[in-house]
This record gives C-alpha cells, sequence and structure tokens, in this order.
C-alpha cells in the first residue's frame, strides 16, 4: 500500500457567483489528496495516536465506529501500514451484508466487533479486548492525541492570511486543534454534520482550552449524520463541474453548501478570505446509487 504523503496536499482557489459578489475569497485546503483512503483529516487525527501506540510496543489498535465510519476504514488502512493489528467496535448487530466501508476495513485486515447500541453508548469495550497489550483509541480519534495531531492542518498553508477557518465537524475533535492553533482575529466556523447536536461547542472547547472565535452551525446537515437531499447532491454535482473538486455527502459538501448559503445572508464581512478544510472521506459516497454524482 503506498505512503501518506502529506506532500500532496494542495490549497486551491476557487470562485462562485455566491461569494464573488460579495466579495469574499475561497481557497480549499485538499487534505483529500495525502492518501486515497487515509485521507483528510483523519490522517491527523490518528498520527499520534499510532506513534505512541508503535513506542510502547501495543500488539492491536481498537477503536469504535459505525457502518459507514471514515475514522474505521482509515484506522484499518493506517494500521496495515504501520504493520500493526487492529480491531473495530461497530455500532449495532452485525448486518446480513456489510456495507462497502466496513467491507473495505475487513479486506484491509481489520477485524469487526458488532455490539448493541447501548454498549456501543457506554463504549464497553469486549473482554477479549481489553488486555493492556491493546491500545484503545476513542471513536472519530477524539481525545488530547487526535486534537494536537489535527491542530499541524494549518502547517500545510499560509493560516495567516484567512480570516476565517472553516471546517465541518463530527466529534469536534479536527476543530478543537484548529481552535488551538488560529490567530485572535480569526475566527472558526464549524459546521455540525448531526443532527441536534447540542454538545459540539462545549466538546470542543472542553478539548481544546479554548474560547477563541468559534461558531458553531448546525443548520445543515439535511436531516442527521449521513442524511442527505437532492439539493446537497445537486450542489456537490454542480461545484465539481465548476471547481472539479470531488466533496462528501457526510461533511465537506455539506460543509460547503452551509458557507455558499450563508455567504448570501451576508454572514461574511465584504472582503472576508475563508480557507475552508477539505477533510476527506470520500469513500462514503460509495453508499449512493451509480450515477447519483458526477465524480
Amino acid at each position: 500500500m503506498q505512503p501518506i504523503n502529506i506532500k500532496n496536499i494542495a490549497v486551491d482557489n476557487f470562485s462562485s457567483s455566491s461569494f464573488q459578489e460579495k466579495g469574499i475569497q475561497t481557497d480549499v485546503l485538499r487534505l483529500d489528496k495525502i492518501h486515497p483512503i487515509v485521507s483528510g483529516n483523519k490522517w491527523f487525527k490518528l498520527r499520534f495516536y499510532l506513534e505512541e501506540a508503535i513506542q510502547q510496543n501495543k500488539k492491536r489498535i481498537v477503536t469504535f465506529g459505525g457502518a459507514w465510519s471514515n475514522h474505521i476504514v482509515a484506522t484499518a488502512a493506517a494500521c496495515k501500514i504501520n504493520n500493526i493489528n487492529c480491531t473495530g467496535i461497530i455500532r449495532g448487530e452485525e448486518p446480513s451484508t456489510l456495507s462497502p466501508t466496513l467491507l473495505q476495513a475487513k479486506e484491509l485486515g481489520m477485524d469487526l466487533a458488532f455490539t448493541s447500541r447501548s454498549e456501543y453508548a457506554e463504549k464497553v469495550i469486549p473482554p477479549h479486548l481489553s488486555a493492556s497489550e491493546n491500545y484503545i483509541i476513542n471513536e472519530g480519534g477524539y481525545g488530547e492525541k487526535g486534537a494536537t495531531g489535527a491542530a499541524t492542518i494549518l502547517d500545510s498553508c499560509k493560516k495567516e492570511r484567512y480570516t476565517h477557518i472553516c471546517c465541518a465537524a463530527g466529534t469536534g475533535t479536527m476543530a478543537a486543534g484548529l481552535a488551538n492553533t488560529i490567530g485572535e482575529d480569526q475566527q472558526l466556523i464549524v459546521t455540525s454534520a448531526l443532527k441536534n447536536n447540542t454538545a459540539l461547542l462545549s466538546d470542543i472547547t472542553k478539548l481544546s482550552g479554548s474560547k477563541k472565535n468559534i461558531a458553531v452551525i448546525d443548520d445543515y446537515h439535511f436531516g442527521g449524520y449521513a442524511k442527505h437531499k437532492p439539493s446537497l447532491l445537486n450542489f456537490m454535482n454542480d461545484f465539481f463541474q465548476q471547481t472539479g473538486i470531488p466533496t462528501d455527502f457526510v461533511y465537506t459538501g455539506k460543509l460547503l453548501y452551509a458557507l455558499s448559503d450563508l455567504a448570501k445572508q451576508d454572514f461574511f464581512p465584504p472582503e472576508s478570505c475563508l480557507l475552508i478544510i477539505h477533510s476527506g472521506g470520500l469513500q462514503g459516497n460509495a453508499s449512493l446509487s451509480n450515477g447519483t454524482l458526477i465524480f
């Protein structure tokens, strides 16, 4: 398997009428280019956990996720690259047919352990996986090392030139890392990928220890995590036609849709300069019917 290469990260400028008409400059930080599987922010959130596990000679990585979790498949690939055994504790009973995400994780060598939703909510670790030689990583890489890794994302660009740093969030781990590295005169815009994610801002500030300028926007989840509507998918196709940049419908597609709509509502002051984090996760589009997206 090819190695992870953060040198592939690029800053792509794009323009669309919703931003141009308001005098707003927009750039996309293409984290999706570092690896075809461990793409986007997933590697940054995992990097210091993996480093510690290797230093401590742990025999197995154990982590949590759902049937469509980018984190699960990224962890499987990262462990394969580093020759570490891994297990994913998967929310819910084992289905008769595995999702493309879980199939790919399994093909990459990850063992899957399905658990009830109640035990998953409590993050119960099955007895055979609780041994001291195993290394536990929280869902989505949430935790201090995940945020510390995410803080290095902005090393790949000239962050000082932007008035707003924009990202999507599930657990808020990436947002916490970004909050720790933005300047006092910059604002962090976070769109929630989950419905009724009322604790997101609290989770971000608790993990980051920062109360800098953070705005959490929770009106663009399209029904909930991994939910979508035709308007979102049409937007993603139009965005690709205009820019050549593929997005996913769980995170970055919703983020760009939200920012475009907010610009129309004069949310951003004129002459704002936005850096939009492309957090990867394109594998999630595999759940859509063929032909739904043009990329």
